[in-house]
């Protein structure tokens, strides 16, 4: 293994361990009044992260590699990383005003969220198995303590022991896929694995394809679960109205971001001659997930409940892209899915993680989380009841903010896939996209429709702090990217260097 290490393609991990360790080395030594200074160390150094990401975005293309191939920071690395640091960003902003209004621990809580952040930013990077599931582990692991966080409430302990036994049983049915994958390939580097399962695919080692099946099914099952996609979808519910309304957020974004990157890099790097087999399972899955996430939202009264359901029908929404041209099979439509979910996965994460901002202060402001508790809060907080429209509207995808977009770009990715499973799938999206339209509508319908509760005041001021600039940011990137889509489109062409080294 060569040692020759480029310093600037792992300077943002680098920049994020030094800053969790700082994190915790104040928590150890600060007195309790002081501890807020943890959360604002966390910010600035998740701020720095960012700035070797730029770095490399704007000077030289070329991928860097690290490892003997192990570690690969190219654009489509970059791309991601930059979402996992912004979703971080909004998320620690979030969590600031969250955890000093009930008093939590603030240390401990702000070095597990940096810890799970630069897992996300090693599974961008990571071109082999070993370096993939540890990149995972790491993203996931501290979210096992971080939704339980809140120690005293009973639900928050469930949301965090379901959350704890799906995740390890999802992670086993991972690691047993990954297991075999290395078993028949006898490597665990991505290009070795492709060249191994091209043999198996064509027929020159007899035997290995009904392993090679398995293997590969596993591992979409693995994943399935942390992108919360249905029938592996059981977790979510629950997960999400139990944890701390930040890490919901996180979990909705940041953690099912991670899943489809880890989808991303095992499908089009290490089994793009498998597409045969992973295609028809993601296809299943992205139909399933639609349209049972978005029935079962219809019956929500709870809010956080509602977003969790809606979560689990988004993700059927971005993986239509990704598994229409999976079943078709061509590079060129491989390519053009990959570019859609990725602008889907992007504008997802800012107008989702506002939809969350939101439901923290709308929470505070009315006492409740439950839809009819909504009831007036237009009349109340007009500012708020704007933002909250603008969240749930992009949601459904109602132009012009940024949600029309997504959905144009997945119907259009569908349908040109050139097949009859794309076109298929396109219909179930459009009957989805109007189920949907209706209960994110029904938010709206109470927030500025039905009558506020007596002896109401008219609130004069709207959020400041932390929460107030995490809003200012996911508006701002809501409605900017909806009435300037090659915001998002510059980026998404950057990924195609994933389906470059896949062809390659």
């Amino acid at each position: 293994m060569s040692w020759d290490i480029d310093y600037l393609a792992i300077a943002p991990e680098i920049i994020l361990v030094v800053t969790m360790l700082g994190v915790l080395a104040l928590d150890l030594v600060l007195p309790r009044a002081l501890k807020y200074w943890t959360a604002t160390l966390g910010v600035i150094g998740l701020t720095f992260t960012a700035v070797p990401l730029i770095m490399m975005a704007v000077g030289d293309t070329a991928a860097r590699t690290l490892f003997d191939g192990s570690y690969v920071v190219d654009d489509f690395a970059l791309v991601l990383k930059g979402l996992f640091v912004l979703a971080g960003y909004i998320v620690l902003l979030m969590s600031v005003s969250y955890v000093e209004s009930d008093r939590y621990y603030q240390g401990e809580y702000y070095f597990l969220l940096l810890t799970s952040i630069l897992g996300s930013m090693v599974m961008a990077s990571a071109r082999d198995l070993i370096v993939l599931f540890v990149g995972l582990e790491v993203t996931t692991g501290p979210l096992f303590m971080l939704v339980g966080w809140r120690k005293g409430d009973l639900k928050s302990n469930e949301a965090s022991l379901k959350y704890f036994i799906l995740g390890v049983l999802s992670t086993a049915i991972l690691l047993w896929g990954m297991s075999m994958l290395y078993g028949i390939t006898g490597a665990v580097d991505f290009g070795t694995i492709a060249d191994q399962v091209a043999a198996i695919s064509s027929g020159s080692i007899p035997g290995a394809e009904p392993l090679l099946s398995l293997a590969v099914i596993f591992i979409v099952v693995g994943f399935g679960f942390k992108v919360s996609a249905v029938p592996f979808h059981t977790w979510a519910p629950d997960t999400y109205q139990g944890a701390p309304t930040p890490i919901t957020a996180y979990l909705s974004v940041s953690s099912k971001a991670a899943g489809f990157v880890g989808l991303f890099v095992i499908a089009y790097v290490a089994l793009p001659t498998a597409v045969n087999i992973w295609g028809p399972a993601l296809w299943v899955l992205a139909a399933l997930s639609m349209t049972v996430g978005n029935l079962s939202a219809l019956r929500q009264d709870n809010v956080v409940r509602l977003l969790a359901y809606s979560s689990i029908a988004q993700a059927g929404f971005m993986l239509v892209p990704f598994a229409a041209a999976a079943v078709t099979g061509g590079t060129a439509q491989l390519q053009t899915g990959l570019e859609a979910t990725v602008v889907y996965l992007l504008i997802y994460a800012v107008m989702n993680l506002g939809a969350f901002t939101v439901v923290m202060q709308a929470a505070r402001r009315t006492g409740s989380g439950e839809i009819d508790g909504w009831a007036g809060l237009g009349r109340i907080d007009p500012r708020l009841g704007v933002l909250t429209t603008v969240f749930f509207f992009s949601l459904a995808g109602i132009p012009p903010l940024a949600g029309w977009f997504a959905k144009f770009l997945m119907f259009q990715s569908a349908i040109t896939s050139g097949g009859a499973g794309g076109t298929w799938l396109a219909v179930i999206a459009a009957v989805n996209a109007v189920i949907a339209f209706y209960y994110y509508a029904r938010i709206a319908k109470t927030v500025w429709f039905d009558a506020p509760p007596d002896g109401f005041v008219e609130a004069t001021d709207g959020p400041v702090g932390s929460l107030g600039l995490a809003i200012a940011i996911s508006a701002v990137a809501t409605v900017l990217i909806g009435f300037y889509p090659p915001i998002v489109t510059f980026f998404a062409e950057a990924t195609r260097t994933l389906i470059a080294v896949a062809g390659g």
